[in-house]
């Protein structure tokens, strides 16, 4: 069974920073795609940042010059680094992998979420 777990959110004045981490645990093949997601109540989860399938970077609009994506891949964990954050900042994020099982069965798992509040 494939566990993602986050960490690293929190409480944070306006222009300050986090580092979110989201590691995954059990038995598979490899990670297709890592990416961070986050909601705020009412709208859809939306894509902050991600690793693609051959390793390129992507970047949501409104995050592009404040974030930064990175990832361990020998202990299978994602890293999200914000800054100069922003109340707008303010959602639960989460953490999504696309998995290759040893069947070779692509399946999609998501963390548990991690709330990232932004306020003075």
């Amino acid at each position: 069974q494939v566990q993602l777990v986050e960490s690293g959110g929190g409480l944070v004045q306006p222009g300050g920073s986090l580092r979110l981490s989201c590691v995954a645990s059990g038995s598979f093949f490899g990670i297709y795609t890592m990416a961070w997601y986050r909601q705020v109540p009412g709208k859809q989860r939306d894509l902050v940042a991600m690793f693609d399938s051959v390793g390129t970077t992507n970047y949501a609009d409104s995050v592009k010059d404040r974030c930064t994506i990175s990832r361990d891949n020998a202990k299978n964990t994602v890293y999200l680094e914000m800054n100069s954050l922003k109340p707008d900042d303010t959602a639960v994020y989460y953490c999504h992998f696309r998995l290759r099982d040893y069947t070779s069965r692509i399946r999609d798992y998501w963390g548990q979420g991690t709330q990232v509040t932004v306020s003075s």
